[in-house]
């Protein structure tokens, strides 16, 4: 195994093990709560606000935002902190590895039984770490379906679907829209019962308790 196979190995480990610290799970337990048995079931942070208020959603928010920051950081100090002079190493893809894995820690976190959430937030951090810009963009597709629909697993699943085309129409490179594209359908794919439930109609709204 070559200098940068061994270094993109570490990245995924760290990020992995970094995004699998569950926010809303933690928080919860604070509260003595398991935030999965609760509303939707979904260790994220809309059903944090739902079940414990807006204080616990807050520091959902903060903690998830926070560990795809250090996971994306990290990953670019590692790539780069020891030169090597491997053919595959593209600029930022130490971020983007170890985003991809905290997102993926995150969904399927080590510690709780690989039962976690969806990973908007901490795939917004990464997304903002790779390109703010597209990123703000992304953050007024998902206000402006919220505000029209109240639906906020709608606003997400389409600033999610929209990132690797706006990524591709802006020129980002290949790279970029490859991961772009693969933390998009980690997100959606997280969706699947948002979806069903949108599709029948009984997705609940922002503001409204968990529909029966």
């Amino acid at each position: 195994m070559g200098l940068f196979s061994i270094k993109i190995l570490l990245v995924l480990i760290i990020g992995y093990f970094l995004g699998s610290l569950n926010t809303s799970i933690i928080v919860g337990s604070i509260y003595g709560t398991d935030i999965r048995k609760h509303g939707s079931g979904n260790a994220g942070m809309t059903n944090t606000l739902r079940t414990l208020g807006k204080t616990a959603a807050i520091l959902v928010i903060f903690g998830d935002i926070l560990k795809g920051v250090l996971s994306y950081i990290i990953g670019n100090i590692i790539i780069t902190a020891i030169p090597d002079s491997s053919t595959l190493y593209i600029s930022g893809i130490g971020g983007m590895v170890g985003g991809i894995a905290a997102i993926a820690g995150h969904n399927w976190p080590v510690y709780f039984g690989f039962k976690g959430g969806k990973g908007i937030l901490t795939s917004f951090s990464v997304v903002m770490m790779m390109d703010w810009k597209l990123g703000l963009i992304l953050l007024a597709v998902f206000v402006v379906i919220v505000a029209i629909t109240r639906f906020v697993s709608l606003g997400s699943i389409l600033a999610c679907a929209a990132f690797p085309i706006g990524a591709a129409i802006k020129g980002n490179g290949t790279v970029f829209i490859l991961f772009s594209a693969i933390l998009s359908i980690l997100a959606i794919a997280r969706h699947n019962g948002n979806i069903k439930r949108l599709l029948n109609g009984t997705e609940s709204k922002i503001g409204e308790k968990k529909r029966a």
